[in-house]
């Protein structure tokens, strides 16, 4: 087959339609965005099985571009039909780290929408001002939607301001509006103020097996918020030297929180985020990371990929608008190890080791000192 000027995000189309399936449904949340080309004859997906899908895309071949495209978003709707294990209580996990651009937001959606793609209910609770999680699943939040602010500060319940995510089946967001740029100011005054959020979601009558708060990148009032409402904390660390600069201090944010608010509270997961192969910078990141936070670093690093800084602008997840991308399986294999490492842990009878934030992390580039060895 020649294929002559077609652009990436053309293929991606064009493998999508192979499958032919409505952009509103469950399984084109796995296959994303779908639009009225064809793939030498027209395939038609209701007389089709899944193993004669399969078969049809092994036909046009493996040396194309398409069939890559194709073959890939195959593996990605295959993955998300596996199915997780539910957690026994409902898992609440704060998605945090004061550093901006490591991928709190990217992470908090991605992961959300992989876990729901498995069959379970998630809950994603913006709680930046900036309100990018909002847009990346879709969801207004113009001044006046109801949303996290009003909970917070007006003690609305929580079930008012939930908003389901129309692409994605059991997952559900509450929206952040840039009113929530002052709540920092107004919390101060207020009774209980750093346990506002905890109470909203306790009161929260739904079932949910995990509920994914993002924060902003901050260690102000509405992170403190979110550490008490959580019981786990999940890490993203961009692979660049200075991510980890900073860790320390959310470290010792955590166990002061701990201490004094919310004694279940841990660090369970870290995610490596923004990963280049290319580099022996990210190389020796990684390997830092891992070296200080041996149980709790996900085997899986989330690559760097054009797809998932480009889906927000759709309103989308990577996982509904590229599915074949690395960054979509990406997350669904990241989304994988979160689920099964807490059965794990449970039937050990652990929730992992406590690391103490007085330890250091140590700087992976003290041995390199030019640019031109890291490459």
């Amino acid at each position: 087959m020649l294929v002559i000027g077609v652009s990436h995000r053309q293929i991606s189309d064009i493998a999508g339609m192979v499958f032919h399936v409505k952009r509103r449904s469950l399984l084109s949340g796995i296959l994303g965005r779908s639009r009225a080309a064809t793939v030498a004859a027209p395939v038609s997906r209701e007389t089709l099985t899944p193993m004669q899908d399969s078969e049809t895309i092994d036909q046009i071949g493996d040396d194309t571009p398409i069939a890559r495209a194709a073959q890939a978003a195959v593996r990605a709707a295959g993955r998300a039909g596996e199915g997780l294990p539910r957690p026994a209580a409902t898992r609440v996990i704060v998605v945090a780290n004061q550093k901006g651009g490591v991928g709190k937001t990217t992470t908090t959606v991605n992961l959300a929408a992989s876990l729901a793609l498995h069959g379970l209910r998630v809950l994603v609770v913006d709680l930046d001002p900036q309100g990018n999680a909002s847009t990346a699943l879709g969801i207004d939040h113009h001044a006046e939607v109801p949303s996290i602010y009003d909970v917070l500060v007006e003690g609305k319940p929580l079930a008012d301001v939930v908003q389901p995510v129309v692409d994605v089946e059991g997952l559900f967001c509450v929206p952040a509006t840039i009113d929530l740029a002052g709540a920092e100011i107004e919390l101060v005054s207020l009774v209980a103020r750093e346990s506002r959020l905890q109470r909203a979601i306790a009161a929260y009558e739904q079932p949910l097996d995990y509920i994914l708060i993002d924060c902003p990148p901050s260690l102000g009032l509405l992170t403190v918020n979110a550490l008490v409402a959580g019981q786990e904390v999940l890490i993203p660390i961009q692979c660049e030297y200075y991510a980890l600069e900073g860790l320390g201090q959310l470290l010792r944010n955590v166990e002061l929180v701990r201490a004094h608010l919310n004694p279940t509270l841990h660090v369970s997961t870290i995610l490596l985020t923004m990963y280049d192969a290319r580099t022996r910078l990210a190389a020796q990141v990684a390997e830092e990371v891992r070296t200080h936070f041996q149980q709790e670093v996900l085997p899986t690093a989330i690559p760097r990929s054009v797809r998932v800084s480009e889906a927000p602008s759709y309103g989308q997840t990577v996982l509904t608008y590229d599915p074949g991308s690395s960054g979509a399986l990406s997350y669904l294999e990241a989304a994988r190890e979160l689920a099964l490492r807490a059965v794990t842990a449970a039937e050990n009878g652990s929730v992992g080791q406590q690391r103490s934030a007085s330890e250091p992390v140590a700087a992976p580039m003290a041995q390199h000192s030019t640019m031109e060895d890291n490459r």
